[in-house]
């Protein structure tokens, strides 16, 4: 299932001024409650509520070849730890230069962790914040 992104650069500011905020090895994820997460619920065809993911990638990066392959392997770390995560948050998630060589089970890693260190996950079925950041 795709996820929902962020479109409207208002929301990134957001999202940097007033959100929590974590720095990874990999990425920095900021946190912020979506004030418009009900009136995106009543919208969405299951009545669910979603996160809206944002994903920045900067030239200090690589160039665009590289921002690119950076951008897919967040999408895919993003993809195997969001199952579990609190709903109806803005998530933005901004690469770091380290993230340019490494592979996408690295990256989903270093997401679960900060996920964890951010209070993310919801208790029922809550994943162990135990895991060592190597």
């Amino acid at each position: 299932m795709k996820f929902t992104a962020i479109t409207e650069n208002h929301l990134y500011s957001k999202a940097y001024r007033n959100g929590q905020r974590y720095v990874g090895r990999y990425a920095t994820v900021f946190v912020l409650r979506d004030r418009a997460a009900r009136r995106l619920m009543l919208a969405h065809p299951q009545k669910i509520y979603t996160n809206r993911i944002g994903l920045t990638v900067t030239k200090k990066v690589g160039g665009a070849v590289v921002r690119s392959r950076v951008r897919r392997i967040l999408r895919d770390g993003y993809r195997s730890v969001r199952d579990g995560l609190k709903t109806g948050y803005l998530i933005v998630i901004s690469a770091r230069p380290q993230a340019a060589t490494v592979k996408s089970t690295d990256i989903a890693k270093d997401l679960r962790y900060v996920f964890g260190k951010l209070d993310m996950y919801e208790k029922n079925g809550q994943r162990a914040d135990k895991e060592i950041q190597k």
